[in-house]
């Protein structure tokens, strides 16, 4: 009754499924590897964000390039305020407000973004603190510049002048005549009473939607795994049904494929 699984159609199946169980199963464990690496990725940085809060200042020149080792960690430099931009559309405990964003440069380095802190409402410079004269040392959380994807980054054009979408040297260095580093800070405690801008966690670091689509592919791929045995199994038992009832002389061989298999050899219709 099962001659047929040695026909060239079940060789072809059979190989089919020796090969896809294994692949499904693999790649669902790397998708869960993923989410797994993901969630402790959170809770290093959460963790480390927590006691670089609590760390002295680190020189801004120790810190730099800013990885994700470094993001989040307290720094510290020196230099002038020389121009102050504002950053709209961005929200703070659910209140929509900006950024207020200097540019601090030393000597003829390149400047830094510095979040002086947070305001509520739609950008107004004449409700914006002016900025601080003469030399002045800042400290606070380092952060990646930020990308298209970044919470809040406003890619579209069309802002007034003064106001910039993204936080970013990209951006940044079309604006002013000289150079801007690939980094900004956020001050803590703010300046000139605004409120503070936590820092972020940087980039591939969260559970955000990446991590969530890996624990989703996940069970995709068990389930295709799951898909390919019942597949085969249900193909098996029509398959055997279908020979059993040829046997039986319930069925005309013709009608099924695989019937010849079980008729005897030389019995041919007369």
């Amino acid at each position: 009754m099962y001659r047929f699984l040695l026909t060239p159609r079940w060789w072809g199946i059979n190989l089919f499924v020796v090969l896809a169980i294994p692949f499904c199963l693999f790649m669902g464990s790397w998708q869960l590897g993923r989410f797994e690496d993901r969630v402790e990725d959170h809770r290093t940085a959460t963790e480390r964000s927590d006691s670089e809060s609590r760390a002295e200042a680190r020189p801004l020149a120790e810190l730099l390039p800013v990885t994700k080792e470094t993001s989040g960690a307290r720094a510290s430099t020196t230099g002038r305020y020389v121009e102050q931009f504002l950053v709209p559309e961005r929200k703070l405990d659910g209140t929509s407000g900006h950024y207020v964003l200097g540019l601090l440069r030393a000597g003829e380095g390149p400047a830094l973004p510095v979040v002086r802190g947070w305001l509520p409402g739609e950008p107004d410079p004449s409700q914006v603190p002016a900025l601080p004269d003469g030399e002045v040392t800042v400290t606070g959380a380092l952060q990646a510049s930020e990308s298209p994807g970044s919470d809040g980054a406003r890619t579209a054009g069309g802002l007034p002048a003064g106001q910039v979408g993204m936080i970013s040297a990209a951006t940044l260095v079309n604006l002013v005549p000289y150079e801007v580093q690939n980094a900004w800070v956020t001050l803590d405690p703010a300046d000139s009473g605004m409120t503070a801008v936590p820092a972020a966690a940087p980039q591939n670091t969260g559970l955000d939607l990446k991590a969530f689509q890996n624990l989703g592919y996940t069970g995709e791929w068990f389930v295709f795994a799951g898909f390919v045995v019942f597949m085969w199994f249900r193909l098996l038992r029509r398959e055997t049904e279908a020979a059993r009832d040829v046997a039986l002389g319930l069925t005309a061989p013709d009608s099924v494929p695989e019937a010849g298999a079980v008729q005897e050899a030389g019995k041919a219709p007369v």
